[in-house]
């Protein structure tokens, strides 16, 4: 049976998609996620830019260095349960309630173990400075309430992604407003923080309602320990290759941040924001194929190796529109969008926008070698990744500041989806795949 939403579609596209559910499924649920992430991108890149020319360079630099530590942490709180998970409920959804109350309370113990590290860590790290702490305890508390995110894998092995969409948006757009009001008021920077950690406590509240209105109820979950042994046994890998994956993308702030200055992190943050902006893509498009895949793999593996060559082909199209536009128009944006005293993130938006192109490849990649059971191999790929990103980052921020931190991403990220894959023969089809993904955008000679 057709969703109503088919009938209002052009001719050619209602054709393929009439009579197929599963793909109408991934349509939508991937509308749900685009329409969530976009809001968020409008909304909040919005509402970011006049907190960034209020703060200005140096006080944006300290709230950004603050999030990003405890980012750089937060994989403790996440254990690389999200794909495991997901995988799981898709192969076994009779056993749902010992799944998500499993996942729940590791998730729980993990952002525990993420708010006192993080804190432990920033008092010897910056020991004398007391903004900072209070800025990384207050946005690290908000790891703790991410344990509701397991809700939200309920739904994405549903592919029914817009409930999730109503209850984080809502806490997004009320924070959002909430932001705008400090600003006027002339709130302190540690408003901004609080401001963060109600977002993430209304959104875990709104995901609890809406999975209620599902007709589910969290006091039904039962924990199984032999369970969580197992989730852990998969997903450690995926806890390493997640640190090492936020280290390679947040290390640059926290090493201009300790080697240059708190301005040049907001001036870098500036860049970084409109580059990160679009990451969201291959998020969204992993999370509604990803159920597809795991099912396309188990039936047919060829089908499943021609799925995910159009995935990559269509990454490598996205990431292609936007980084050549914005290479040339990226200091005249920056100077409209922030004013003259982050002109300076110009030129660092110009090199970082490229680092999308293999961020979008790498993100789909981990994902299926997650799908194939090659976990190990997607720690071992992060690992490097991250260590030439430190080496580079090194090596170029005290000379060239935020230009050399951009470079060093970028460069990193490009050994991440080129060189480093072939360390083992199970992931260096990995280069192929993305190279013939670029292929199929090179406009032909005439």
């Amino acid at each position: 049976m057709n969703r109503n939403w088919v009938a209002y579609l052009p001719g050619f596209v209602r054709a393929k998609l009439e009579g197929r559910q599963d793909l109408q499924d991934i349509v939508s649920n991937t509308g749900w996620l685009l329409s969530d992430k976009m809001l968020r991108m409008a909304v909040g890149f919005l509402v970011g830019v006049w907190i960034a020319r209020y703060l200005g360079p140096s006080q944006f630099g300290i709230l950004n260095y603050a999030v990003a530590f405890v980012a750089m942490f937060s994989s403790l709180a996440t254990l690389g349960l999200e794909g495991i998970v997901i995988r799981d409920l898709v192969h076994d959804p009779s056993r749902k309630e010992d799944i998500l109350g499993t996942a729940f309370l590791l998730k729980g113990v993990g952002g525990l173990l993420t708010l006192l590290v993080t804190i432990l860590i920033i008092l010897q790290v910056r020991p004398d400075d007391r903004l900072t702490h209070w800025l990384v305890g207050i946005t690290a508390i908000g790891t703790v309430f991410q344990a509701f995110d397991t809700i939200d894998f309920w739904f994405q092995s549903k592919v029914r992604s817009k409930y999730t969409v109503y209850a984080k948006n809502c806490a997004y757009l009320v924070i959002s407003g909430v932001k705008v009001v400090l600003i006027m008021v002339a709130a302190p920077l540690v408003a901004f923080a609080w401001a963060g950690l109600a977002e993430t406590v209304i959104g875990s509240a709104g995901l609890v309602v809406a999975y209620r209105m599902n007709g589910q109820s969290p006091l039904s979950w039962r924990v199984d320990f032999s369970l969580a042994k197992k989730l852990l046994k998969d997903s450690w890998p995926l806890i390493f290759s997640s640190t090492f994956v936020l280290v390679n993308m947040l290390i640059d702030k926290i090493m201009l941040g300790n080697l240059s200055s708190n301005a040049e992190v907001g001036l870098y943050s500036a860049a970084t924001r409109l580059s990160e902006l679009w990451y969201f893509i291959p998020m969204v498009v992993g999370a509604s194929v990803m159920p597809s895949l795991v099912k396309e793999r188990l039936e047919n593996e060829q089908s499943y190796q021609e799925k995910l060559q159009r995935t990559y082909n269509l990454m490598s199209g996205c990431s292609l529109s936007l980084a050549l536009p914005l290479t040339f128009l990226a200091p005249a944006l920056i100077a409209l969008l922030y004013g003259s005293g982050y002109a300076a993130a110009g030129n660092m938006l110009s090199i970082h926008i490229w680092t999308g192109l293999f961020v979008f490849h790498v993100s789909i990649r981990t994902r299926s070698l997650m799908i194939e059971g090659l976990q190990t191999f997607i720690a071992v790929l992060s690992f490097f990744t991250m260590l030439f990103n430190i080496i580079l980052n090194y090596a170029l921020i005290p000379a060239f500041g935020g230009i050399g931190a951009s470079s060093a991403s970028l460069i990193s990220w490009m050994l991440c989806a080129l060189v480093v894959p072939f360390l083992s023969r199970s992931t260096s089809g990995s280069v192929k795949m993305f190279l013939k993904s670029l292929y199929g955008w090179i406009p032909a000679r005439r």
